[in-house]
C-alpha cells in the first residue's frame, strides 16, 4: 500500500480543493473574495457567495476567522475578569496581580498576532486566486 493509498478522504478533499485551478469567475471575484477576510459578511450580504464557489470558499473562511477571533476575546476578558476578582480579594495591588495581568495581555495579544497572519494569509490565497484552507481552523465549513 503506498502513500496514496494511505490517505483518509478528509485530506483527499483538502488536496482536491487545494489544487482546484478553476479560473472562471475567480478573477471578477477576487476582490469580493478579499474582502471576506476584512468584513466576512459583504460578500455574502451582496450574494456573492451564491455566484462563485471562490467567493463562498474565502466568505466561509473568513467567517470562522471571525468567530475564532470573538471566541479568543470573550474567551480572554472572561480569564481577565475571574483574575481581576481573585487577586482584589487577595491583595489589592500586589507585584503577583500585575504580573498575571501581564501574562494575560501577552497570550492575548500572541493569540490575536495569530488570528492577523491567517487573515493575512487568507488574502493572500484570495489575491492569487486560490482556494487554500487556512491552517488549524480551515477544515470547517459554516457557509453552504
Amino acid at each position: 500500500m503506498n502513500f496514496n493509498e494511505k490517505m483518509t478522504e478528509n485530506e483527499k478533499m483538502t488536496e482536491v480543493v487545494e489544487t482546484q485551478t478553476n479560473t472562471s469567475g475567480v478573477d471578477e471575484n477576487k476582490a469580493m473574495a478579499v474582502i471576506a477576510y476584512i468584513l466576512f459578511f459583504v460578500p455574502l450580504l451582496a450574494g456573492a457567495h451564491k455566484e462563485s464557489a471562490y467567493v463562498k470558499f474565502h466568505a466561509n473562511q473568513g467567517c470562522i476567522l471571525f468567530i475564532v477571533a470573538v471566541g479568543i476575546k470573550i474567551v480572554s476578558e472572561i480569564i481577565n475578569m475571574i483574575t481581576r476578582l481573585t487577586f482584589s480579594f487577595m491583595m489589592s495591588g500586589s507585584v503577583i496581580f500585575g504580573f498575571v495581568q501581564g501574562l494575560i495581555f501577552l497570550a492575548w495579544w500572541l493569540i490575536s498576532m495569530c488570528v492577523l497572519v491567517l487573515a493575512i494569509l487568507g488574502i493572500i490565497n484570495a489575491v492569487n486566486g486560490k482556494m487554500k484552507q487556512l491552517p488549524l481552523i480551515g477544515k470547517f465549513t459554516i457557509i453552504k
